[in-house]
């Protein structure tokens, strides 16, 4: 319902400032189609990891929730999506459009990634934490940073969804490791998890960083990819 809500004071203000909703991304359904199928794959993928290694460090396995049913797998879809779509049209929607026009690309950027990750001192309940601050800020402003990048590349909101959303879907629903408690998938044991210093530095930073990069490789090429079907180049400014 937010999200919807959202989405109509997105197009009121795009209306008032006499601009299409298109430039949200609400044109080229089969390119917006790909890219999100593209995006949620990726995300989910590089989420996945992180939690079968824990299953492979640890020796246990992950089994399906004996309580799983239809009611809780909508449920969880249905938060995950309103969760994202919210964060999404505040950070990546049409502010970030306007921002985009007035400074360069990656300023614009930024100043998004660097708005997100502060939220996120917020919504996780650390203000004051200074070492949980600067982790957060540093991780989640570097995903809000490439979820921005693709937004300014793709010239769609869609395209940040997807990632957020597969990273989201994942890590809270496929393996259980949100606020919504146990859902889709759970250890086949109920072990008292400790990972080495090593294992943790590659579960909380080593593979946030690939995914990072990785998304930043895979835009750069996509950006190059787009101003040749397009016939029209989009400058990295």
């Amino acid at each position: 319902m937010i999200g919807i809500i959202l989405l109509a004071a997105s197009w009121g203000i795009l209306k008032w400032r006499q601009q299409s909703i298109r430039v949200l991304g609400f044109n080229h359904p089969l390119r917006r189609l790909n890219e999100s199928v593209t995006g949620v794959t990726i995300a989910g993928c590089f989420a996945a990891s992180q939690y079968l290694l824990v299953g492979h460090w640890k020796d246990f396995e992950w089994i399906a929730n004996p309580e799983l049913n239809v009611s809780l797998v909508l449920e969880s879809l249905r938060w995950n999506f309103n969760s994202v779509v919210y964060e999404e049209l505040i950070f990546r929607g049409v502010l970030l459009w306007f921002l985009i026009q007035a400074i360069k690309e990656n300023r614009a950027c930024l100043i998004s990634a660097l708005c997100f990750g502060g939220y996120h001192w917020f919504s996780y309940g650390i203000w004051g934490q200074w070492v949980n601050m600067i982790y957060v800020l540093l991780l989640t402003g570097g995903f809000g940073f490439i979820m921005a990048k693709s937004f300014a590349i793709t010239r769609s909101v869609f395209t940040p969804i997807a990632l957020h959303f597969g990273w989201n879907l994942v890590t809270n629903s496929l393996f259980s490791n949100g606020p919504i408690g146990r859902q889709w998938l759970v250890p086949s044991e109920t072990p008292e998890i400790v990972l080495t210093t090593i294992q943790q530095l590659i579960f909380a930073i080593g593979i946030p960083i690939l995914f990072i990069v990785f998304c930043l490789w895979v835009l750069r090429w996509y950006r190059q990819y787009l101003s040749r079907v397009d016939k029209t180049p989009i400058e990295s400014k």
